[in-house]
């Protein structure tokens, strides 16, 4: 059975967090869509140069050696170690999300442009809301609701205009397997969250994250040998950019993430993804000359209203706010 520690029990139900504590979960939030549209542009920037599973063992081997340094000295002072069963979500994630997922992205973009890549990720805020409603008993608030639809509206209007034909005669960019492999990292990834908002409840973020960035690794050792070869064949800005994925859009996006998750809800924290696939087109559109549609600008735009609406509370969860400041 798990411990019964006190260290390791979930916290009891307080009331609503105190503004600073708000505030930094805001923070959060944003470091983590910003680095992540960031890394849909990486990925697709060095991966004429990394085959899928070699670009993921890198990117998870230089995140866990860089986190190293702030969590082993935690768990040395703390010696709180997950214990038994409470292995089994961190296993289930580490597989699915920071190695099923990755490996799955990484070969999408192959196909996909970064962009396209991102839209058809943001499946993912609707399976985490309907997952979250089901087993987290998040329930289903009427503007999380309300705001995933037209933010998922949003996403389809970007998938609209990047699926057309750059020129006349070229063939949609929206290849059928890249399309199948984002969703299956679209699904992995939703699964994903559902198993770790439980973790974060008993771990902190950084501890959290890094033993599944750590399992990731472990799950992608058997391409150790391929991404040798190519670190050596690499331009050396190919090689910096698999750096900056592993600090960057791993390391801190994915412990931001966590913290986040820690904070809030996670339908309503998955929702605010709505926002990466309009961030990804404009670093894409800035660092790779892939120029957005209007389509693109549009379902941008949609996208952020939905996110907004997301953040809407209903009359009945406000007086119980102000029943809780009282």
């Amino acid at each position: 059975m798990p411990s019964t520690s006190p260290a390791r029990q979930p916290l009891p139900p307080q009331a609503p967090a105190a503004a600073p504590v708000k505030a930094l979960g805001v923070a959060a939030m944003v470091v983590t869509v910003v680095l992540w549209a960031s890394a849909f542009v990486g990925i697709r920037a060095i991966g004429p140069h990394f085959s899928p599973g070699s670009l993921t063992l890198g990117r998870l081997a230089i995140a866990a050696v860089v986190l190293a340094f702030l969590v082993v000295p935690q768990l040395l002072k703390s010696r709180l170690l997950p214990m038994g069963r409470e292995w089994l979500p961190i296993l289930a994630y580490g597989v699915m999300w920071f190695g099923g997922y990755n490996v799955a992205l990484n070969a999408a973009e192959h196909i996909l442009d970064a962009g396209t890549s991102a839209l058809l990720i943001n499946v993912n805020p609707i399976l985490v809301a309907i997952m979250a409603g089901i087993f987290l008993k998040e329930g289903f608030p009427r503007w999380l609701l309300i705001g995933s639809t037209v933010a998922f509206a949003g996403v389809a209007l970007i998938a609209l205009g990047s699926g057309q034909p750059r020129t006349p005669g070229e063939g949609s960019t929206a290849d059928l397997a890249g399309v199948a492999l984002c969703l299956l990292a679209a699904v992995l990834a939703a699964v994903s969250v559902i198993i770790q908002k439980p973790v974060v409840r008993k771990f902190p973020a950084a501890q959290a994250t890094w033993f599944g960035i750590v399992v990731g690794a472990l799950c992608c050792l058997p391409f150790a040998g391929q991404l040798a070869a190519e670190v050596q064949a690499a331009p050396p800005q190919a090689t910096l950019g698999l750096v900056y994925l592993g600090v960057f859009p791993t390391a801190i996006a994915f412990t931001t993430w966590a913290y986040a998750l820690s904070l809030v809800d996670a339908g309503k924290l998955a929702a605010t993804t709505y926002l990466v696939p309009g961030t990804t087109v404009l670093i894409s559109w800035l660092l790779l000359g892939e120029i957005p549609t209007a389509w693109g600008l549009v379902g941008g735009l949609v996208c952020l209203v939905g996110v907004g609406l997301t953040r809407r509370r209903s009359r009945a969860d406000r007086l119980r706010q102000q029943r809780f400041q009282r």
